[in-house]
């Protein structure tokens, strides 16, 4: 079935047989910057280009010429024979100077040199282009030198913010992820051929369910798919991060706390009602967990609120709908004002019409610093009491926000970089584990029901690696990678 799905979608990308070129280094100005060239069979158009014929792997300096023989730059110009290169074809780096008139002065003498007639009137190197997004490595991945999930695992190193980021995503590039997922499946495909193979014999006397533990090994399978997810769940959090809304009425010091949390005066703060108009957002970390703290406007339903406010506060309750933990935040001074509570109530009745139960809300009670000692706050709940203006509270602040995500520090070095549609495409294989789990407790289940359960959970563990995928996924996959990679 793999094989069959790569044919299909080399079909899907429709120029994969045209040779591509690109500029493989960031934008701008640099020490070096690097020309890259893959195509099938390249090699003569490459001794053209250089002058000379290139050994493998071996880093050669000359002088890469314009068409009047004119020099461009001295490159170091090093050629990799596929399949033994990064996409599998054959691969010509050319590394010269980094200004971006150099480089490009290099990809046109290229595409020049390309469209030329060799000795037998044929172009050089017939369509070569310029790459799209991300090409490069989708090449690597339809010649089998990368599973998905690791060619993902290439955007997601180029991407990371920290270090602990670009450790697990180094681990799902080495295949650490890919096997985890791969030994899932073979436990899936084990059960399955098991039951398949009672639906071939019916007459036979064996029960071979019973006799080769068919339950137990779905017992075992549903373990070890639960410690993988745990992991999976770790390293989606690890490169998605949280969106954290700070939501509460004007002048509760939301603009305060997101300051306080980014350490940086990021919000005008006021004494005035409705001075935050807009949503401002500042991403921080926590452990290495990227956070995503959005400050909104104050909440608040008068009508003698002008139209800016009245389109910020819409804002703030889209911003509420989409979060991953939202803090209401409370003003500890005003806590016994009957008109704030009143108002503080109708906000937590519209948060829970607004969010849904799986969403984390936290309640916050601001300004500490401007309490007596001996005051207390009248909540039955156990509050968390912080002070943006001093700092108090934020290191337990944090440390919340992480545990009611799930996030556990002491597992994190070994932790394997993971996507959103990872965890999605876990859960639906859960989905069909229990569903296959249900008929197992059945007197006489549907094998054949039995089988289908299994066949869906391996396809979804086969979407992971992209043994079996559909062509809109994979085009937004690649598309969302920089140009040259």
């Amino acid at each position: 079935m793999g094989d069959l799905f790569f044919r299909d979608n080399a079909n899907m990308f429709g120029s994969q047989e045209f040779p591509i070129i690109a500029i493989a280094t960031a934008p701008g100005r640099g020490a070096v910057g690097i020309v890259r060239i893959s195509g099938k069979n390249i090699k003569k158009y490459v001794a053209q280009l250089c002058g000379k014929k290139l050994k493998p792997r071996e880093a050669t300096y000359l002088a890469l010429r314009d068409a009047k023989q004119q020099p461009i730059d001295h490159v170091l110009a090093i050629y990799f024979e596929g399949p033994n290169s990064y996409t599998g074809e054959d691969v010509l780096e050319l590394q010269a100077h980094g200004g971006p008139v150099v480089l490009q002065l290099l990809v046109s003498r290229c595409l020049e040199l390309a469209a030329a007639q060799d000795d037998e009137h044929k172009p050089m190197l017939a369509n070569l282009r310029l790459a799209q997004a991300g090409e490069f490595t989708q090449r690597a991945f339809l010649n089998h030198k990368l599973d998905l999930a690791q060619a993902e695992a290439v955007a997601d190193l180029i991407d990371a913010s920290t270090e602990a980021a670009a450790r697990s995503a180094s681990r799902s590039l080495s295949g650490e992820f890919s096997q985890c997922i791969f030994q899932l499946r073979d436990a899936v495909i084990q059960l399955r051929m098991l039951v398949e193979a009672t639906l071939d014999f019916p007459e036979e006397e064996i029960d071979f369910l019973q006799q080769a533990d068919a339950q137990g090994q779905l017992n075992r399978l549903q373990a070890q798919w639960q410690q993988i997810m745990q992991r999976t769940r770790q390293g989606s959090l690890l490169r998605e991060g949280i969106r954290v809304v700070i939501a509460g009425q004007p002048n509760a010091g939301k603009s305060s706390l997101l300051n306080a949390l980014a350490g940086a005066e990021l919000a005008i703060v006021t004494p005035i009602a409705g001075t935050t108009r807009d949503v401002v957002q500042q991403t921080i970390q926590i452990q290495g967990v990227p956070l995503h703290v959005i400050d909104t406007a104050g909440l608040r339903d008068q009508p003698n609120i002008d139209e800016v406010e009245r389109i910020g506060i819409q804002r703030a309750w889209h911003q509420i709908a989409q979060a991953d933990v939202v803090l209401f935040l409370h003003d500890i001074t005003r806590e016994k004002d009957p008109a704030y509570q009143l108002a503080d109530q109708q906000i937590a009745q519209t948060l829970q019409e607004k969010i849904t139960a799986h969403i984390p809300l936290l309640h916050i009670w601001n300004k500490a610093d401007a309490l007596e000692k001996t005051a207390h706050i009248s909540s039955q709940a156990t509050p968390l009491v912080l002070s943006a203006k001093t700092g108090e509270g934020l290191d337990v602040l944090r440390q919340q926000l992480l545990d009611v995500v799930g996030w556990q520090e002491a597992g994190s070095e070994g932790l394997f970089m993971a996507r959103e549609r990872h965890v999605q495409a876990l859960k639906l294989m859960q989905e069909h584990l229990q569903m296959a789990h249900d008929l197992l407790q059945q007197k006489a289940p549907a094998l054949d029901v039995l089988a289908e359960e299994l066949r869906l959970a391996q396809n979804a563990l086969n979407s992971i690696t992209g043994e079996f995928s559909n062509e809109d996924l994979l085009g937004v996959i690649f598309s969302s990678f920089c140009i040259g990679k």
